[in-house]
């Protein structure tokens, strides 16, 4: 089957499926890199992560080795970590600080910012041999969104902001809502971890909130328990999934494979304080709230401070706003089965250490890899892989909320993505499709 007919699309009468062996063909996968990874904007780092001169991050991203790197003269650059000589990678540590990148294979010396310093046994070259041309190398494009550092391997691709088109308004709401705090800061470390899935249903799982109560009840359970300890208000996972919450939900599709859910109920964005926090920190947060809301008026203020965002950026970047702060993570496909994830968490520069360290406490009590839930989502998404081996059980159903107005436990952000890799990998510039028009900026209601 081409890529065309792994998708049944049919909005009309309510159908959208996707053939499994999407997740499971080498011949797909092969495809996906040369027609998605080599032609899409691919995330590399955030600039709070190389804030001093000579600061680099070693990463791979697009199967490529890269340098995310800030050079002597204070500019952001991304070099791929290959040798001009002979193609040793001139990097080898994850992460540091120099004015030089040094090739262990034949010494060649490459300034931080690409160009070439110094050869060793210089007279054996000739007159032809220009060191000013041997110079690291950078991806054909690389820009940035407001900190937000991409490369594209694709000359002729499109600029970055027009490839996230609508996406912009709502980095912009998570964005601006730490502008009085001094902005968006990487926090060290990062979680690594694997999956033995297909890259594509973790990004479907990102986003779904049709899996939580059944996957997640144990946090949810939990966190009542530490509510009912505490002598706040539970929440109970009928709370969480009830009618009346899910109406204050929604997910929304945008053009290029981009999409996400929002919802006000369920979890916590930026000046939203939990229960759980100590007086003087719900203070602090509220006086932030406070502060958004004199600054971008009632609002805007209060979606960018109230409300929760799950969001592809297509085709492997989650930028999640919800559980008390801000994360990214990079899924990284390895093979038709197997996945590499990067995750990060992002807080406001000159906010209180406190408050820092309580949002660090509920990201990794829930989203680290040893968290409540990542290793559940892991079981689920492997439990996936392991059943598509039954082949004649061809098709998944991803047709839910297609005839209403979705909701965050509905699947329109799913079919969004799906429409956009069927794009991508048929080479055409298939017309944007959502299940509802719309009028009005992706947000919802707030009381």
């Amino acid at each position: 089957m081409n890529a065309a007919e792994l998708i049944i699309d049919q909005p009309g009468e309510g159908i959208f499926r996707v053939h499994r062996s999407a997740m499971t063909s080498q011949d797909v996968f092969d495809r996906e890199k040369t027609e998605i990874f080599d032609k899409c904007w691919l995330y590399v780092g955030h600039e709070s992560e190389i804030e001093g001169d000579g600061e680099f991050r070693r990463r791979q991203v697009g199967g490529r080795p890269l340098i995310f790197v800030r050079g002597s003269d204070s500019e952001i650059r991304v070099l791929y970590n290959a040798c001009t000589h002979r193609g040793a990678m001139v990097c080898r540590e994850h992460e540091g600080q120099t004015s030089a990148f040094t090739c262990l294979y034949h010494a060649w010396r490459f300034k931080n910012t690409g160009e070439l310093a110094g050869v060793l046994q210089p007279d054996g070259y000739s007159d032809a041999f220009h060191k000013e041309n041997m110079g690291l190398r950078s991806p054909p494009r690389v820009e940035s969104y407001r900190g937000f550092w991409f490369v594209n391997y694709d000359a002729n691709a499109e600029d970055l902001v027009s490839y996230l088109g609508e996406m912009r308004a709502l980095m912009d709401l998570t964005i601006d809502a730490a502008e009085s705090l001094g902005g968006w800061k990487i926090l060290p470390g990062v979680a690594k971890y694997s999956i033995r899935a297909n890259w594509k249903i973790l990004v479907e799982n990102s986003y779904d909130g049709y899996h939580l109560a059944p996957v997640h009840s144990t946090y949810l359970d939990y966190m009542s328990w530490r509510q009912r300890q505490a002598g706040v208000e539970k929440v109970a996972i009928s709370d969480a999934t009830s009618a009346e919450t899910l109406k204050r939900t929604r997910s929304f599709a945008v053009k290029n494979g981009h999409g996400g859910m929002i919802h006000g109920a369920v979890g916590r964005a930026i000046a939203n304080p939990s229960p759980l926090w100590p007086d003087d920190v719900q203070a602090e947060v509220r006086r932030i709230w406070q502060e958004n809301v004199d600054r971008f008026g009632t609002d805007r203020g209060r979606q960018m401070s109230e409300v929760s965002r799950h969001m592809c950026i297509f085709p492997n970047l989650i930028f999640q706003d919800s559980q008390t702060g801000v994360r990214l993570r990079q899924i990284i496909p390895v093979a038709p089965d197997l996945i590499d994830v990067l995750q990060w968490d992002l807080v406001p520069r000159n906010e209180r250490e406190d408050l820092h360290e309580s949002r660090m406490e509920y990201s990794l009590a829930f989203l680290g890899p040893g968290g409540l839930a990542t290793p559940d989502d892991a079981e689920a998404l492997e439990a996936c892989q392991r059943g598509f081996a039954a082949r004649e059980v061809e098709w998944s159903d991803i047709s839910r909320g297609m005839m209403r107005t979705p909701q965050m436990n509905d699947e329109l952000q799913m079919r969004s993505f799906w429409r956009g890799w069927r794009a991508k990998m048929t080479g055409t510039s298939a017309e944007f499709t959502d299940d509802r028009e719309r009028s009005e900026p992706i947000g919802i209601k707030l009381d």
